[in-house]
């Protein structure tokens, strides 16, 4: 089985702590209703904007939207995921931390326009034209598929192969699925298998 390697970033190695969760959990229509309290003010700053966020796309959607789950416990370098089918929406506490102000602004728009895309409009293309307009209609917020955070206190070990076109850097997990021979991944610009430098 080939794969293609879409980022061919070399970042640090760094591990962070991790700390447990704190969630919030949805009411059917209003106010997020919190299980346990956020552990830190960035984190009750975000959940006053999925609030403040949630009010306004039911004043110009003329609609009601049930309040998602809330979660702060993904780990990795993404800054948040939305759960479709289970209205859910997790975040990196870590990346929320170091980064308050773009979460507010972009990282939480783009994670809830998603949960209500799918409820207008179904299974659609994740950053498909329904996702776009949410977030440029409703949000006023550029529709950027990705952020743009510094990660680094977040990658874990990665260990670096070769092709033509120079270094990839592969994480810890995709390394050790070529060591026990269940994949291979080639470079997506010139097709060629990833090797380790011998």
């Amino acid at each position: 089985m080939f794969k293609s390697l879409f980022s061919r970033q070399n970042q640090p190695k760094a591990k962070a702590a991790f700390e447990p969760s704190s969630i919030a959990r949805p009411s059917k229509m209003g106010k997020l209703v919190t299980s346990c309290l956020p552990k830190t003010e960035a984190q009750q700053q975000v959940l006053q904007k999925i609030e403040a966020d949630y009010q306004q796309a039911e004043v110009l959607l003329k609609r009601q939207f049930s309040r998602p789950i809330v979660q702060f416990t993904l780990r990795g370098k993404s800054a948040g995921t939305a759960h479709l089918q289970v209205n859910k929406l997790r975040f990196n506490p870590i990346l929320l931390e170091e980064n308050a102000a773009e979460f507010i602004d972009q990282v939480v728009p783009h994670e809830i326009s998603h949960l209500l895309s799918f409820q207008l409009y179904g299974r659609v293309k994740p950053h498909g034209l329904e996702w776009q307009r949410i977030m440029q209609d409703v949000f006023n917020v550029p529709a950027d598929t990705t952020h743009q955070l510094n990660t680094q206190s977040v990658t874990g070990k990665q260990f670096e192969y070769f092709c033509d076109c120079g270094p990839v850097m592969l994480s810890i997990r995709r390394h050790n699925k070529v060591l026990r021979n269940q994949t291979q991944y080639r470079c997506k610009n010139c097709a060629q298998v990833l090797a380790v430098k011998a």
